[in-house]
Formats: C-alpha cells, structure tokens, sequence
C-alpha cells in the first residue's frame, strides 16, 4: 500500500509512522509475551505506591511503623522550595519545557557520553516511570527483555512512551510531587519526608538550601553519597548540586561560596524515625493484624494505615521506666549472689556440665566452623574463643549499648545469665490494653515476655482455687488449719505419698479464715482446699476466668506448677475484679485508612463467667495482702500509694528455686502482671531475700503505681475498690487474731521437691516443653545460640514442678 505514495521520502516517513504505531500496539498489547508489562490507562490514572501504616496510642503518639518501603507522601506545597529548585538543576534542568522526553537532553547526553563525560539522560518524568511500574524489573521486560541489547530498547521505549502518558494526565508540579515521594534515599527511606526526618529531623517543607542539595545528591548514587556511610562523598557531591543550582540561576555565586564551606551537620535521633524500629507493642500488633490483614483484603507493608492501640503512652512510660530502675538492680543482685561461681547449676546445686558447649554447638557460627575446619577441635575452640569488638545490651552503656570486646563463649555466658521481664497492664472494665512491655530490649531479646512466654505461676495462681472454693459455697471467713497435709497418689502399682511444706517449713497450727490464708499464702491451707474442691473444679474455673493454657489437676495445681503468661494472668484477674465478666483484652481499637476514614473498630467480647458475688469477694480477698496480718503484699508500704484511703489488693509468687518472680497488682482502675526471671531456668536466685517475687517483680508494680499517681494528667486517682453490685449473703467481715509479733511472710512455697517428682510425674511427662528463646540482634554469636535456646534449656523436674511462693 506504500507503493501509491509517489515521493519515496513521504513514503519512507509513512512507513515509518505506521510500523511506530504497529510497535506501539504491539507494546501496549504485550504481543506474544515479547514486551512484558505496560501501564494501562488505569495504572496512569490511578497510580500506586506502598505507604507504610503508622502505629500510634490511644493518645495519638506515634509508636511504630510497618512498611516494606518507609514512606510518608506529602503534597507539593509541603516540599520546601530549595528541594524542587536542586532536584530540577541537577536531574532535569528542562523539566518545565518537555513533554516527558526531552530529545534535547537526551542529544546532549549522547555527546557528553561519547566525549567521556557520561551522564544520564532520562527526565523526571521517565524516573518516575521508572519508579512507579518497574519498568526495568524482570517481569516487565517480555521475552525480548532477554536479549542483550535489545531488551535496554524496549525498556526505554516503554519509559518514553509512559512519561507521555504521565504528561498527559498530570500536571508538572504534581509529577515532581510523585517523583519526590516514591524515589529512595537509602536507610529504607522512600520519600523526601521521610528522607527529612531521617537525616535532618525535620519535615520536608523545613529543609535549607543544603539539606535539599545532600538530599537531591544522593539520588546520582545512594550508597556511596549517602551521608550516613559516606559523609566526605556526600559533601562534595552536595557541593556538585550547589553548583547545578547556581548554573540554573536558583542561587548566585556568592551563595555557592558560602554554602561550600559548610559543614554537613545530620540530625538522626528524630523520635519519630526511631518509632519505625523494632518494639514488643509494635511486633505485637502485627501478630494480631495477621489474620485480620488476610480477612479483609489488606496489607499493613504497603496500604498506608492509621492504627490506634488503646496503650496510653504515659502509662507504657512510666512502666518502662520502673522496668529499666529495678531490673538494673536486679541484674546486680543476681551477678553479687554468684559472684564468680558458674550460676547453672542442677537440683542438687551442682553445675550442670557442658551447659556453655552445648549452647555454643546449637550456634550457626559453630557449625560454619565446624564446616571450615572439617571438625578440627584446636582451629574451632580458636575462633570460638578469639575476642572481637561486638555491641552487646548493658544497663550501663548509651541507649542500653555498649561495645566490648567478647567471644563467641563469652557473649554466650553474658546474654544467657541476663534477667528479663514481662508486664502488662489493662482496664478491667474497658477490657484496653494500657501497657505492653515484653522484656528488656527488643533488639536484643526478640521472645516476648507478655504473651508468647509462659512460665511457672508460682502462687499468683492460688486465687483460683479460693475462687473455685467459694463457688463450692464457702465463705471469705471459713477457716482452715494451717498444719501438715500427706496427700496420697496412686501410681497404680504402688502408693506415693506427697507432704507439702510451707515457706518457712513450718506451720503455725493456727485456724485460719481462707483471706488470712490467701493473704499469707499457706501452701497447706491451699493444697487442703485443692483436696476439697478438687483439682478438676480449680481447672475448670482458671480457664472460665481468662488462662488458656493447658493445665493439668494435679494436687499442687494451687501452687503454680502449671505454665502460663502474663497476658493469661492479667485476664483472668481482671474477670474478678469486673464483677465475673470475662472481657477479651483489646490492644487495637480502630484503624482507619490513608484518607483517615475509619475501616475497622474493635470491641471485647463480653461473658458473665463468674457469680458476681464471688467476684467481689474475691476482690476483697486480693486486698487481704495489704489488709491482713503477715501479707505478703506489704512491702508496697513503702511505696508512695496510700494516700486517700487508697486499695490495693494484690498476690505475689516464686516458682521453685526462685527461678521465676510474680506480682499481680489490682487497683479500682488497673490489674497489672509483672514476671521477673532468666529465659533459662538453670539459672535463677539463690534464696527468698534476693530471689521471691515480692523482692523481684513487685518492687516494678509499686515503682510503677507510684508514678502512675504522680502524675496528675493521667487522671488516675487512689481510692476505695468499686462497691459490690448484688447483695454479699455471704460472710465475709471477720477480724483476724493479731499475733503479738507480726513477722514478715516469706512468698515463696518452697516444697518437697524429691516428693513431688516422684508424686506428680505424669505433670512432668506431660507438661509443656516451651521454653523462652532468647533470640537477640546486635551480637551475631549470641543471637545463633539464643534464637535456638528453645532446645538449649532442657526441662528439668523442678520447672514441671516448681511451686511459687
């Protein structure tokens, strides 16, 4: 049909147009697979980019980040102007002249190339093609993507052809906007905002002439000008910048001269940019968004989400400073009580053997040396041993870090003889989450202590088997005495006999009413009451009230053998104190979409589990631990928490060997866990007066309530307990004999060990096998043995059958 056209340069033009918009077609069409994928219409039209979903409390602090891609989009009047100024000198000096392409340039570009000057040629416009669809990715460039050479033109092809297509739609400032707020500058930070925060602290309509010109800089080469890495490249290319805005008439000579001699001055502590890192609450929340993220179509890495937890951030501050001020004191006290004997030790207090080179083996170091040396001992232990600086958790560093110079084994004997903790906080009533701290350090210590660890109750888990007691029909004021009790176990083939001790392995004989018993926390009185109850209705009632760990009716059920969390222990505590309402724990309250439009809303699910007389009697009970003689809560008197006749009802609990510290904290607004212990079980306290929960983990709560009611914007006031709803039939005002001498109640219940192993093994055999892994970053060796700790601490009889307090 070319034939007809008489004039063979028309002709030639013809041809040419019609095999342009053949090949254009083809493109679009992806014909054969050939080209790969192009931006349709819709993709032009609405185009998209991942924006990382920010994680705030119910105060609206921002407290983390998800993203794959750091990114925080602003519109073009919030981008200060020197940005836009840099970026065009330096990257498209004609941005506000072509259509997309600039064949202008692109000439220039060519012969700059050919004379050695190589530089680029794509226009703003093509980068953000080349930004937003991947035009260069695999997936994008078809079969002919394949072939040398003629991929690379296909490519910039496609590149040219989109850049037109955003021309068309957009206008300029709003492509430089898009351009700005989806290109990377290193760091995982995509975006200028972010880019701003980052690096100067600042937002990006605040950046100087300079800031912009480091920023813009780096986008010829992110990580050889990134000025983290890199801050004598950085300034010279800032300086490059400098001198592309001068040439482009933005700034003058002088400005250029001043500007040069600069220093480069970051500013990288920004609180926000550091809420983007790791965290229990924010690793938390993402457990949880998991299921919901998959049931409603989203993702938290790419769709730009407001989630707001109902932690109150000065609640969660105060508490993690209470953390921090104890658990230094307890880490000393721990390092004083061994001094420089081995602390891993067995039931019969001898060090275990091989307890390091074992954990050392389960390493990945280990076994690339293993692997290196083809299990030449003299060459491993060398490497093994060798001292290296590495950046290790300290109480006394900066941020919690200090550099040292460790080994492998070292850091091993370091991180595994390091105390941590676990505390959370929550509104009875509202069922909100108010404070999350699952440990020391996140970085370091990955497991969380709220609710992914369980550990030994110890005597915090008594409660539930008076509260089983008074749903048989017993009263507060019914009495028992305390005096010694043989429990028989059939072992089917012969007979075991079982003779619990109390704390002091004494007992006093007295009668006594179930508070004073609860409040003191007799281990005889308590297995007495599992006696008559039965172990089965104690199960039965501890997992109505909120634990839903398994848990197995043995005899000593009363004493905390059993493994449960923090996140249990605060549920089933708060069932109590709500009047017998069982509420679910709500951490997130809603989430709203990048516009802010609210997508999703939570509430706790709500059932009346528990009689709501015997749930305020049981609140009455917790009180008995400051109320009654030899309370086991009293050493919060000496905190500041008792003014306006203040009530605070509480239980402490030591697991066998005080291997792990409980305090169960309940005020008329807040039930509050705290668990102090070493994610090893070999490793642990040596007595009650350095080692039980009211020496450990009680000392948290009351430095915690303390500063909760010093701080008068918080709104939280001391005063009474609610008062009962329904009327108290049941007997409950009983005055309780004061001895002439009050002594001081020791928590821990610290029983027949070699009894009970043989009474109880089927708790043993059946019993969980988790244990805590303390996988941690920062220290490469630590981290490979800690991360596999799981089967690194075997469970020993005593950790099936510690019994708290």
């Amino acid at each position: 049909m070319f034939k007809r056209i008489k004039n063979k340069y028309i002709r030639y033009i013809a041809i040419a147009i019609y095999f342009l918009i053949v090949l254009v077609c083809a493109i679009q069409l992806n014909f054969l697979g050939l080209f790969g994928y192009s931006p349709t219409k819709k993709d032009i039209t609405m185009p998209s980019v991942n924006i990382s979903t920010e994680l705030y409390t119910a105060d609206s602090v921002l407290i983390g980040r998800y993203f794959d891609e750091d990114r925080n989009p602003v519109a073009f009047d919030s981008i200060s102007k020197n940005v836009i100024n840099a970026l065009v000198a330096t990257e498209d000096v004609r941005f506000y002249k072509h259509s997309g392409v600039d064949f202008l340039g692109l000439g220039s570009g060519i012969v700059s190339t050919l004379s050695g000057d190589r530089r680029g040629a794509s226009t703003i416009t093509q980068q953000l093609a080349k930004n937003l669809y991947r035009t260069r990715y695999n997936k994008s460039g078809g079969l002919l993507g394949k072939i040398p050479g003629v991929g690379l033109i296909v490519t910039k092809f496609k590149e040219w052809m989109t850049a037109y297509k955003l021309e068309s739609r957009y206008e300029k400032n709003e492509i430089i906007t898009m351009y700005l707020n989806t290109v990377s500058f290193s760091n995982n930070s995509y975006g200028i905002q972010t880019a701003a925060r980052r690096y100067f602290s600042k937002n990006a309509s605040e950046l100087s002439i300079n800031e912009a010109a480091v920023l813009v800089g780096m986008l010829k080469g992110t990580t050889i000008y990134n000025p983290m890495r890199n801050l004598d490249k950085s300034r010279e290319r800032r300086n490059v910048v400098l001198t592309q805005m001068e040439k482009a008439k933005y700034i003058d000579q002088t400005q250029v001269d001043q500007l040069s001699k600069e220093p480069l001055v970051l500013r990288t502590e920004n609180k926000d940019i550091h809420a983007g890192e790791d965290s229990y609450l924010r690793a938390a929340v993402e457990r949880w968004l998991e299921k919901w993220a998959d049931e409603n179509d989203m993702d938290i890495y790419k769709d730009g989400l407001k989630i707001y937890t109902t932690i109150n951030s000065k609640l969660q501050k105060h508490a993690e400073e209470a953390v921090a001020k104890q658990m230094q004191v307890l880490q000393r006290r721990l390092k004083n009580a061994w001094g420089s004997e081995e602390p891993w030790r067995d039931l019969s207090g001898k060090v275990i053997p091989g307890f390091i080179e074992n954990l050392v083996k389960k390493t990945d170091y280990y076994k690339f040396l293993v692997k290196k040396y083809d299990q030449r001992t003299d060459s491993i232990d060398f490497y093994l041993n060798r001292k290296k600086e590495m950046e290790v958790f300290s109480w006394k560093g900066e941020r919690m870090r200090e550099k040292v110079q460790m080994s492998t084994v070292d850091s091993i004997k370091y991180y595994v003889t390091m105390l941590n903790t676990g505390v959370m906080s929550m509104d009875p009533y509202s069922a909100e989450i108010k404070v999350w701290v699952g440990g020391i350090d996140h970085q370091f210590f990955k497991y969380d202590h709220v609710n992914q660890s369980k550990r030994q109750a110890g005597s915090t888990f008594k409660p539930f088997v008076y509260l089983a007691a008074l749903e048989s029909g017993m009263t507060p004021c019914d009495q028992i005495q305390d005096k010694p009790v043989t429990i028989k176990i059939d072992k089917g083939d012969s007979i075991e006999v079982w003779e619990p001790k109390n704390a002091d392995w004494n007992f006093s004989y007295r009668d006594m009413s179930l508070r004073w018993a609860m409040a003191r926390s007799v281990n005889s009185i308590t297995v007495q009451l599992t006696e008559k109850v039965g172990a089965d209705k104690i199960v039965e009632a501890a997992h109505r009230v909120g634990i839903e760990s398994k848990l197995s009716p043995v005899a000593s059920i009363g004493l905390g053998p059993n493994d449960v969390s923090v996140f249990e222990m605060v549920n089933g505590y708060a069932t109590m104190m709500n009047h017998g309402e069982r509420v679910t724990p709500i951490l997130v309250s809603r989430i709203e979409d990048y516009d802010g439009k609210v997508i999703a809303t939570f509430k706790p699910e709500r059932k009346q589990v528990v009689d709501k007389q015997d749930a305020w009697l049981m609140t009455y009970m917790l009180r008995g631990g400051m109320e009654e003689p030899g309370g086991t809560s009293q050493a919060l008197w000496e905190y500041d928490l008792f003014d306006k006749e203040n009530e605070i009802g509480g239980k402490t609990g030591t697991s066998s060997e005080y291997v792990d510290g409980w305090y169960m904290g309940v005020t008329k607004d807040l039930v509050t866990a705290v668990w102090v212990g070493c994610d090893d079980r070999n490793i642990h306290f040596k007595n009650s007066q350095t080692g039980e929960g009211s020496k450990t983990a009680l000392p948290i709560f009351g430095l915690f309530m303390e500063s909760v009611y010093k701080d008068k914007q918080l709104g939280y006031t001391q005063g009474k307990f609610p008062a009962p709803t329904v009327e108290i039939t049941k007997k409950y005002k009983c005055e309780t004999p004061r001895p002439p001498r009050e002594e001081v109640v020791s928590d821990s219940t610290a029983v027949d060990d070699e009894m009970l192993i043989d009474g109880l093994e089927d708790l043993q055999n059946g019993g969980t096998t988790q244990e805590e892994g303390l996988s941690t970053s920062g220290d490469d060796d630590a981290s490979d043995v800690l991360s596999t700790h799981n089967d690194a601490a075997a469970i020993r009889p005593r950790d099936s059958l510690g019994f708290g307090d």
